[in-house]
């Protein structure tokens, strides 16, 4: 496993680019969950907005597609609110092509029918006209076995389909009051690692359970693999950690390693690869894609008046790092 090459350094989530602002400047008002897709010519991005619970519309109420042709300048074309669904919150979303040239989009969200953590999916010829009517079921608390899933990270390597997704584990012993506030997440009654789901048709999923465990330090609670991908000798993975519910929806972010997907190392167990410097440091769902040998890393962060944005950070061929820490 050490075979597998790390072409990054941590670097300074302060010097990034802001790509997106949230509503308000206080906490609980957050912009990021992002997914970021590059077709070859535009970059399309996925993105949730949240409020603070007991808002007008509380927790993720607004989840979108946008599309740019720099990556830095975004315009959304498609959203949906999380009234649509029925839902109480709704999460990370993943854009994904398929292969007669139009689009699947892969959504998380509360399941008003019991609480937990789903996944759907919908596909279209274009982002524009994704119809949240024709959402099909992908994994749910009841076909993986679990308390509730969510988080997708979807790629295709040959044949083969992988969505990682964040899950909440069996619960071992009676817990009346796990789903009551419709995140099991933000109450301790379970620990949440990532699960792999493998198709060979981008449609029907295999669920094969847990890739990678949560820790015994500060990724103890949680280890939410958030992006993959492929370098020499295998893939680097960057995932959310946290040490307790206390610390949900303030992550920070770690990297892992893998030869085959299947089986994960962490890399970070002594303490997070990235956090911010103020707050509660948290730097999270960290995409990576690489273009034309450039990385670009598109995370949400925590600001010093504790609201949390979406920005990109920018890593030319060649260089470890942008502002990398020595």
């Amino acid at each position: 496993m050490h075979r597998v090459h790390l072409p990054l350094a941590p670097f300074d989530p302060t010097a990034g680019t802001v790509v997106l602002t949230p509503e308000k400047n206080e906490p609980g008002y957050w912009v990021g969950c992002a997914g970021v897709l590059h077709d070859g010519e535009r970059y399309w991005l996925t993105y949730r907005r949240r409020r603070p619970r007991g808002a007008e519309t509380e927790r993720g109420w607004r989840c979108a597609v946008a599309v740019s042709e720099d990556g830095v300048g975004f315009t959304d074309v498609w959203s949906v609110h999380k009234d649509e669904l029925g839902s109480s919150s709704m999460e990370r979303f993943c854009l994904t092509p398929t292969d007669d040239g139009g689009f699947r989009l892969f959504i998380s969200y509360v399941d008003p029918a019991d609480n937990r953590w789903r996944i759907d999916a919908l596909t279209a010829e274009d982002p524009s006209k994704f119809d949240i009517a024709t959402r099909r079921p992908v994994l749910t608390a009841a076909s993986t076995g679990t308390e509730g899933v969510k988080d997708p990270y979807v790629m295709r390597v040959g044949p083969v389909t992988y969505l990682f997704a964040s899950y909440a584990e069996p619960l071992t012993g009676p817990a009346p009051e796990a789903h009551s506030t419709g995140d099991i997440y933000n109450v301790g009654a379970t620990t949440h690692p990532t699960g792999l789901a493998t198709s060979l048709d981008g449609e029907t999923f295999t669920w094969h359970g847990t890739v990678l465990p949560v820790g015994e330090g500060w990724n103890r609670y949680q280890a939410r693999l958030n992006s993959v991908v492929p370098v020499q000798g295998g893939y680097v993975g960057f995932y959310d950690g946290s040490a307790s519910h206390e610390e949900n929806y303030e992550e920070r972010c770690g990297i892992a390693v893998s030869a085959d997907l299947f089986t994960w190392h962490r890399l970070s167990d002594d303490g997070p690869w990235v956090t911010a410097p103020h707050a509660s440091g948290s730097v999270r769902y960290l995409d990576a894609l690489v273009v034309d040998g450039e990385w670009r890393l598109y995370y949400e962060m925590t600001r010093a008046d504790g609201a949390h944005e979406l920005r990109l950070t920018r890593v030319p061929p060649g260089r470890p790092g942008a502002g990398a820490r020595r």
